[in-house]
């Protein structure tokens, strides 16, 4: 009896997206605002955010499914901010317990990014140029460009279904 193998990673490693990162200091909802105007979509955000290491870091994320050109639009954040209790030496003569502020990324490649938007489409027939143009418009975003993900090692942290 002959023994066939199917080779699914030939199907799970094909990007069907395009990344954009986003640098701007305007919170979530003002930045999804901002991009529904430009962009004419309709962003809202879901209710569950995106966790990841075990709940210790999670990320705004707000999505639009246009069904009419079957596009997906995820903006999510990539930094996560949260206040924790800094280590001491136990041998301290005061017990005194400080807060830190520690930073985590959704993709630490890209350390100083701030949002990334995420468009998934079947054909990937996307004018990135168009979108990162128009996202240039907006006077509160300082620079966005599109993302090679294929150079990315955590990739993975943007599946978000």
């Amino acid at each position: 009896m002959a023994i066939h193998k199917l080779n699914l990673e030939d199907f799970l490693d094909e990007i069907d997206y395009v990344l954009i990162a986003i640098h701007c200091r305007l919170k979530d909802y003002r930045l999804a605002y901002f991009l529904n105007k430009n962009l004419q979509i309709q962003l809202a955000r879901r209710r569950q955010d995106v966790d990841y290491k075990y709940f210790s870091a999670s990320y705004a994320i707000f999505e639009w499914k246009d069904t009419k050109h079957l596009i997906t639009y995820n903006l999510v954040s990539n930094i996560c901010k949260r206040e924790e209790d800094s280590l001491q030496s136990s041998g301290s003569l005061f017990d005194t317990q400080e807060k830190i502020i520690k930073s985590y990324n959704l993709i630490p490649e890209l350390k100083n990014v701030d949002y990334l938007l995420k468009i998934t489409k079947e054909d990937l027939q996307i004018n990135e140029k168009l979108i990162v143009n128009k996202i240039q418009q907006i006077p509160q975003v300082i620079t966005t460009y599109p993302v090679n993900v294929e150079q990315l090692k955590s990739k993975d942290n943007l599946i978000f279904n």
